[in-house]
């Protein structure tokens, strides 16, 4: 049984408290590597940090607009793999995220390049699909408790 996600835990689900994970690249210092920028993105994802994950979008791929809206209640974040070069990274991550009275998951390996200090998410490769989880297995929301006696 995973342990409970507490209101102090990272949205990223690092297990970490977000004022020693996420929070710091969100207030403006470099991630470390690809995979923290990644996990501070989708932490912004979460949290509707606009401003975040443009200034952390590489200049030749970024969106003029980008408006959340209608974006999912992401509930979720494993990251599969990554990989770290010296000017180059890949990260490989699955999201779920609940929208209406369903389950969903946004599967990418996105890349990410090196610009002096700071790493920038430059485009990712993406599959969506639906999550039916079975009433006994454990409950896409992270709770650590089984679907059916959480979030059925």
């Amino acid at each position: 049984m995973a342990p409970e996600i507490t209101p102090d835990d990272c949205p990223c689900g690092s297990r970490q408290p977000y004022s020693t994970c996420c929070e710091p690249c969100h207030q403006g210092k470099p991630a470390s590597s690809p995979e923290a920028l990644m996990r501070s993105r989708y932490s912004a994802f979460v949290l509707n940090l606009t401003d975040y994950l443009k200034a952390t979008w590489h200049t030749s791929t970024r969106p003029q607009d980008l408006d959340l809206t209608e974006a999912p209640k992401w509930v979720s974040l494993q990251v599969l793999s990554s990989d770290e070069g010296e000017h180059e990274g890949t990260v490989h991550f699955r999201a779920l995220y609940r929208a209406g009275g369903g389950w969903g998951y946004l599967e990418e390996n996105s890349r990410f390049v090196r610009d002096g200090e700071r790493w920038y998410y430059v485009s990712g490769d993406t599959r969506e699909g639906t999550l039916k989880p079975g009433r006994n297995e454990s409950c896409p929301c992270g709770s650590g408790r089984k679907y059916k006696a959480c979030c059925l």
